[in-house]
């Protein structure tokens, strides 16, 4: 049974999201590439077409033992190889040898976590696109209405609604044009054998990274085990997204304050002691998630120094970063669109 989340997190993380790099999730998309390998290599001629079928009957009846992986994760520093002993046993001898036959660790993980990452993606563009045209509609019902424009956090000129609202939503639509550009890049396989050459696959490695790649529904590349140029890229887009909702947040927060009035937000925050306040609650949110996603973009930068073939430290970075990234863009995304939802700009005093 997972844990319920902490209450913080109910703030900062989407549930939808979350769901996607949960343990069950991770589980489910390694065990994918497991059989759609086992396939593409009995298409290869490297297995049997049986011992592929008695991969795929066994992943599909397959409960792990929960505590063996804890403790194969403690002392391998990752849970492949204490699932695959867990699926052979699973197995028959011939059909435990062709599990997993050829590659490593790293390739089930890392196209397992881009099978994940494709789930994700539909959901952020369609939020983005929601987001854009919220605020498109709401310039259709108050753009022509003038308010102050402010530098440097002084009053300038008078500008209209509109114009303020063209900053926050540009921007949005060249992002939705990036993430879904990025897909060709980042939503490839990842296959290379235990030291990123696909020597391991009997001369056919090529071959059998073609037809997995179909049967994942994924685009072809070369091994990519120490190139994680694609995964920092995703991760900096996850903080440009969150960043200019931060800017969202930040603005509306400043023209809701009580001296200034441009806005207006139904529902406010609570205070536990001042009854008349209204507290800008999902607008100080997107502030907040834009610093955490621009702290954890410059240590997810750190996972570029994978030394040699393959890091075990900067592997393990990205692990504990990019999910929260996601998940908190994913946050960032549903608390601007119901942000957009409180707003109605006021007339200038």
């Amino acid at each position: 049974m997972s844990a319920m989340p902490s209450l913080v997190h109910t703030l900062t993380r989407d549930p939808e999201i979350a769901a996607l790099f949960s343990d069950d999730a991770e589980l489910a998309a390694i065990l994918e590439f497991e059989v759609a390998l086992a396939d593409a290599e009995a298409d290869a001629g490297l297995i049997s077409p049986a011992a592929a079928a008695a991969i795929r009957r066994a992943a599909a009846g397959f409960t792990p033992d929960r505590a063996g992986l804890v403790e194969g994760l403690a002392s391998d520093g990752v849970v492949v190889p204490a699932l695959i002993g867990q699926l052979r046993a699973e197995l028959g001898p011939e059909d435990a040898k062709a599990l997993h036959f050829g590659a490593t660790s790293q390739d089930a993980i890392d196209t397992g976590l881009i099978l994940r990452l494709g789930k994700a993606i539909p959901i952020l563009i369609e939020r983005l696109t929601a987001l854009e045209k919220a605020l498109i509609a709401l310039g259709e019902t108050s753009g022509a209405m003038p308010i102050m424009a402010h530098t440097r956090m002084q009053a300038a000129l008078p500008f209209t609604v509109r114009d303020k609202l063209a900053t926050w939503t540009e921007p949005l639509a060249r992002l939705r044009a990036t993430l879904d550009a990025m897909r060709r890049r980042l939503l490839v396989v990842q296959l290379g054998g235990p030291t990123g050459d696909r020597s391991s696959f009997m001369g056919k490695g090529d071959e059998v990274a073609r037809r997995l790649a179909a049967l994942l529904d994924l685009g072809l590349a070369s091994a990519w085990h120490s190139q994680r140029d694609p995964i920092v890229e995703f991760g900096a887009l996850m903080a440009l997204i969150s960043g200019t909702l931060g800017k969202f947040g930040a603005d509306v927060a400043l023209m809701a304050q009580s001296e200034v009035k441009q806005v207006t937000l139904t529902g406010g925050g609570r205070s536990s002691s001042m009854a008349h306040k209204s507290n800008p609650v999902k607008a100080e949110l997107l502030v907040a998630l834009a610093r955490y996603n621009a702290g954890l973009a410059g240590t997810l930068q750190q996972a570029m120094i994978h030394e040699n073939e393959r890091s075990g430290a900067a592997w393990t970075l990205e692990w504990m970063v990019l999910p929260d990234m996601v998940m908190t863009t994913g946050k960032a995304l549903a608390l601007g669109l119901a942000l957009v939802g409180q707003m109605e700009f006021a007339q200038p005093r």
